[in-house]
């Protein structure tokens, strides 16, 4: 009978929060009244605390509960900063136009955004992979997977508990999830650095993960992919596949692939190395990194393969080799390296955007970003072609410039599209005979509404008069106090203001359905055709990936052709011996430290199995003995 009175005592609003709420207990809930997303309670409490928003009470039935909230078109200005925090947020929105019900809106959450799984690109760093990892825990080693949901990049390995650390380290997620059982683990094993989430130990099974990603890639067996093998990869794998299905992420046909991390390719290095070298971040305060240095990238796809590509180098003379080939001959060949750069840096970021038709949230604008991008493609391709390197012939070969997407964006969209639909002018004229009938009515009844204005203003002798539109009344003829003595008797007042008065005729009226009808039917017809475009482009999505990644690929040996010029570093030999044979060496970040007009002191290094295995460093502190450590590794 307690349980009854309580819920008699709830309003009916918080009634239906409070059930949505507790089936995400552990996000904070936006939940959309209105024009607004409101948090209620303990999350209410949380939110101003973390975005310096007004903390009040709303009534609920006979109490009263914290309200924080924020005007719904802030939304990109809030939710990052939840998400930094390390919270998860729901998204709860509402499922039906609130004019066609007469109870309480149905709502319901469309979105769980989260530190590693989220589309919106405030919250993203374009420069950086957001990673999801997901770890599964065995006696002696790991398995361990890496996810961006906002690129699609999906990859797995597994191994022993130190080289799983050393793989966290470098990939830097952004979230991290592990089975309950496992807590006390992970926090011995690992750094406490990293947001985490765990979830039910029953997720964390061979027959369930696997599945799972058999269902996703469509596929029979995971031997294509090359991780078959990999038990604990498999499952740490399938459990991020199962968070973003928990998450609300259903649409990832983007995550079209997984790949398996070797690691005999790559050079592992701990945390204390990567920090102590200073790769990716100084450790001063107004320091720069090898990253800062080296990063000449024009697209962020580019500046993401170079971050990966300076915490895991690679072991392979072969490749090694191919990549010091492609940069020297950027080095020789200037001009085409400056004309490359410039095609790339139109591109934006393709790998994001093609992610984005995937998941169905891309915009119009972005769109027309897509065409522009695949343009820029085709010089690319030719410039690549001519080259003369065997290399970057291989590459222009296994681009594909899409000439059906571009032609379909180019001659359904308008070029200056908006960002939303809602603002109208999307799709371009002569694509729908339907769509142009409608643009003309709406735009003939505009004409109308200022012939109305200019006959009633001569008619009435109100030479001030003007006809304007709100959510009230409609559309209104407003005339100042000075003139209301005019007005004919056939207007009909609504309104009264301090310095004028607003009326409405029928003719007003009947004008206003024909406008407000063609305007609704025009958005819903506009939004349609854009859908079907997208959908169009569903099939292009993995070759459009490749073309991203190729080009990052170009976009980083350019960056590394041009910081060698302007810092005059020399290519390297590389050979199969165990000699190391440094001349006039410098420490890149040091050099950046000096001062202007001073010059890096140069040293040699030589090491060698037969005669000098070891350098034994002498001097006072600040000598150089560390210098030299750090500018040899």
């Amino acid at each position: 009978m307690a349980k009854a009175d309580k819920k008699k005592k709830e309003t009916p609003l918080m009634t239906q929060y409070n059930g949505i709420k507790a089936k995400y207990p552990d996000a904070i809930l936006l939940f959309r009244v209105g024009d607004f997303y409101e948090t209620f309670g303990e999350d209410a409490i949380k939110a101003s605390r973390i975005l310096g928003i007004v903390l009040t009470n709303r009534a609920n039935g006979s109490s009263k509960i914290e309200l924080a909230g924020f005007p719904h078109h802030s939304l990109d200005t809030y939710l990052p900063k939840l998400v930094r925090s390390g919270c998860r947020v729901a998204i709860c929105d509402q499922l039906e136009d609130p004019k066609q019900t007469k109870t309480i809106v149905k709502r319901g959450v469309t979105e769980l955004v989260t530190p590693g799984v989220s589309y919106n690109d405030k919250t993203l760093d374009i420069r950086s992979n957001n990673f999801l990892a997901s770890i599964h825990m065995e006696k002696d080693k790991a398995g361990v997977s890496f996810l961006d949901v906002s690129t699609g990049e999906f990859i797995a390995a597994e191994g022993s508990w130190d080289y799983v650390n050393k793989l966290l380290q470098s990939f830097s997620p952004s979230e991290v999830i592990y089975q309950k059982q496992h807590k006390a683990a992970f926090s011995k094993r690992f750094s406490d650095a990293y947001f985490t989430f765990t979830l039910e130990d029953w997720v964390f099974t061979k027959t369930y993960t696997e599945d799972l990603l058999l269902k996703h890639f469509g596929t029979k067996s995971l031997k294509g992919y090359g991780v078959d093998q990999l038990d604990l990869g498999i499952i740490a794998a399938g459990a991020a596949l199962h968070y973003l299905n928990e998450t609300q992420h259903n649409k990832v046909s983007h995550i079209s692939t997984i790949n398996r991390i070797e690691e005999e390719n790559y050079v592992w290095m701990d945390n204390f190395t990567i920090r102590n070298l200073e790769l990716t971040q100084s450790t001063g305060i107004n320091g720069v990194s090898l990253l800062d240095i080296l990063d000449h990238t024009t697209s962020p796809m580019g500046a993401r393969m170079l971050r990966r590509w300076i915490v895991l180098p690679l072991k392979e003379q072969k490749a090694i080799q191919n990549r010091l080939n492609i940069v020297a001959h950027f080095c020789d060949h200037s001009e085409t390296a400056y004309e490359l750069c410039t095609q790339i840096k139109q591109m934006g970021d393709l790998e994001r955007l093609i992610s984005k038709v995937a998941t169905s949230r891309i915009c119009p604008r972005e769109m027309v970003q897509l065409k522009t991008a695949l343009n820029a493609l085709v010089p690319v391709m030719e410039h690549c072609k001519k080259s003369g390197n065997r290399s970057l012939k291989d590459l222009a070969e296994q681009l594909n410039p899409c000439d059906l997407v571009r032609e379909k964006i180019s001659n359904q969209l308008q070029d200056e599209a908006p960002v939303q639909i809602i603002k109208g002018n999307v799709i371009a004229t002569g694509v729908s005979e339907e769509l142009d009938e409608l643009r003309a009515l709406s735009t003939s009844a505009k004409a109308y509404l200022e012939q109305i204005r200019v006959r009633e203003s001569e008619a009435s002798g109100i030479p001030s008069l003007k006809i304007a539109f709100n959510n009230v009344f409609g559309f209104y003829l407003e005339v100042r106090n000075s003139h209301k003595d005019k007005v004919p008797q056939e207007w009909i007042r609504k309104q009264t203001l301090v310095n004028a008065e607003r009326y409405i005729t029928e003719e007003l009226k009947e004008l206003e359905v024909k406008i407000l009808s063609a305007n609704d039917k025009i958005y819903t017809l506009e939004q349609n055709l854009f859908n079907d475009i997208v959908a169009s482009l569903l099939d292009y999505v993995q070759v459009i990936q490749r073309n991203a990644h190729l080009v990052a690929r170009l976009d980083v040996l350019l960056s590394f052709a041009s910081i060698a010029q302007k810092n005059n570093y020399t290519k390297p030999v590389l050979d199969d011996s165990f000699t190391l044979s440094i001349k006039d060496g410098r420490h890149p970040v040091i050099e950046k430290h000096l001062p202007i007009g001073e010059s890096y002191i140069t040293n040699d290094v030589y090491l060698d199995n037969d005669t000098q295995q070891i350098i034994m460093i002498t001097g006072p502190n600040m000598s150089g003995k560390s210098a030299l450590l750090r500018q040899t590794a």
